[in-house]
């Protein structure tokens, strides 16, 4: 392991977690109150949420595909990180009633933001050992943490919305530069984009062959779909479920947003060791049953004291799904598809998050309230635990 590859991957994390926070829980909650306003506005945001999953899921796997026969995944992974910026500064632009704007700025960011984490995680077991691969993953999601409170507090100091998103976007431009230098350089084909495309496209079916005929793997995507669909709906509306049924203000949200990543921090840590010893398998199935445990707490809670219960519990579990995933999906991975095979992981896990945001928006309109939409996502958490459990993974520690 090279100290400087490690130390890039984990600053991009920091980079981008000003966007990964500020997105879900302030301009969602800004999109759906004050651009959209009323009872629409929980529609309206699942709907981004929705449409931007959607699109990750099609490209991811042509995306990385195209990573890998053109050798350019270092390429691919700036010029989405570009793209992530200009669409979070553009949220500046989006006043109350501009809601076609705002959906279509909030889809492409998302996008962006969601598409080049493809390429990003892609780069865990090349840089790391697999007796590392929890670790290491653990380290960039804790680093990414301390990312999210910088951009909290900033948000907090600011206090205006135009400079909140320069601010974000500058954090994970900056940020994201020691990826862009650090991190294995680029070793083109001889393939051109166009050409890898036409390539992708062409492999596409057949990588669905390979990874239906890959018994493990194909039983860990097909749990990940389910359970990433829960955790990803409660973070796309976390901070308007604290606003609606709470009456959290911006400034109580941004402390609540503080709080969830100090503990999410802290969750993340605490699981990583854990996840190289006992296993990834292990590590997931217990989280799975900690996020059970969670959105029941988030239904019963009739208060603001108990929810900010709820949002600690949370907080350690989301950092810590996210990085036992990670480590699984590498334990899993062929060596030299990794690109290819992290663009299904994406697949499953945010085509997983089509459906979860579109039914909380569509039943919180439908019932005037957030607090029934919650009780839909520990649904997702369930079949996700029952399919886990038939997943056989290689290596120390792996069962679980």
């Amino acid at each position: 392991m090279r100290r400087k590859e490690i130390v890039g991957f984990c600053l991009y994390d920091f980079g981008d977690s000003a966007f990964a926070v500020l997105f879900p829980f302030v301009y969602g909650t800004y999109y759906a109150e004050q651009v959209v306003g009323g009872a629409r506005g929980a529609g309206w945001w699942g709907a981004v949420g929705s449409v931007s999953m959607l699109a990750v899921a099609l490209g991811a796997p042509l995306l990385g595909g195209i990573a890998d026969h053109a050798g350019v995944r270092k390429r691919m992974l700036a010029l989405f990180t570009l793209l992530g910026v200009a669409a979070s500064l553009s949220f500046a632009a989006i006043t109350p009633g501009l809601v076609l704007l705002g959906f279509l700025a909030g889809v492409v960011a998302n996008f962006a933001f969601e598409g080049g984490i493809v390429f990003y995680n892609a780069y865990l077991p090349i840089i790391a050992p697999p007796s590392h691969h929890g670790r290491i993953s653990a380290a960039g999601f804790a680093v990414g943490y301390v990312g999210s409170l910088l951009a909290i507090g900033a948000a907090a100091l600011l206090r205006d919305w135009t400079l909140i998103w320069v601010a974000m976007g500058l954090q994970w431009l900056l940020f994201a530069l020691p990826a862009i230098l650090f991190l294995p350089a680029d070793r083109p084909t001889g393939m051109g984009v166009l050409a890898a495309g036409r390539e992708g496209v062409r492999n596409t079916l057949a990588t669905w062959r390979d990874v239906l005929g890959m018994i493990d793997l194909r039983r860990f995507l097909l749990a990940y779909f389910f359970y990433m669909d829960g955790v990803n709906t409660v973070i796309l509306f976390a901070g308007l479920y604290a606003a609606r049924e709470f009456g959290f203000t911006t400034g109580e949200l941004l402390a609540l947003i503080a709080l969830v990543q100090v503990t999410a921090l802290v969750g993340s840590v605490a699981m990583a060791k854990p996840t190289d010893t006992r296993g990834p398998k292990w590590s997931v199935r217990v989280m799975l049953l900690w996020w059970i445990l969670v959105v029941g707490s988030a239904f019963l809670a009739t208060n603001r004291a108990i929810f900010w219960g709820v949002a600690v519990l949370a907080g350690l579990g989301v950092g810590s799904i996210q990085a036992s995933s990670r480590a699984l999906m590498s334990r899993l991975v062929p060596a030299g598809r990794e690109a290819e095979m992290f663009g299904f992981y994406a697949l499953c896990g945010k085509s997983g998050a089509i459906l979860g945001p579109f039914l909380f928006g569509q039943i919180g309109e439908a019932f005037g309230s957030l607090r029934p939409a919650i009780l839909s996502v520990a649904a997702f958490y369930v079949i996700g635990f029952l399919l886990l459990g038939r997943v056989s993974v290689p290596g120390r520690g792996a069962e679980g």
